[in-house]
């Protein structure tokens, strides 16, 4: 079992910027990629951003240049750095796990970005 736990959701205007950050516990040993997934109104889950254990990351063409995911071993945590939000940013972001035995899941945080 894998547990994650978002943080760092919140309030943006158009242009600025939040970091999320994705606590993981439980055994993490076992986890392979780790990545960002995000939701927004009345659209299908996407990915946004993955980082494998060898920290090879991959990015969704809507964020690149713009977000940037990274991981800190020693407090088992993955970040999603967001600069330059725009509206269509907005949606629900999950933190998600996937290790030989199933993906996790975590809550999600809410991001907004409005004026």
């Amino acid at each position: 079992q894998v547990q994650l736990v978002e943080s760092g959701g919140g309030l943006a205007q158009p242009g600025g910027s939040l970091r999320l950050s994705c606590a993981a516990s439980g055994r993490i040993v076992n986890i392979l990629v780790m990545g960002w997934y995000r939701q927004g109104p009345g659209k299908q889950r996407e990915v946004v951003a993955a980082i494998t254990s060898d920290t090879l990351t991959n990015y969704a063409d809507s964020v690149k240049g713009r977000f940037t995911i990274s991981r800190e071993n020693a407090k088992n945590t993955v970040y999603l750095q967001m600069n330059s939000l725009k509206s269509e940013d907005t949606a629900v972001y999950y933190c998600a796990a996937r290790t030989p035995y199933g993906d996790y899941w975590g809550q999600g945080t809410q991001v907004t970005v409005s004026s």
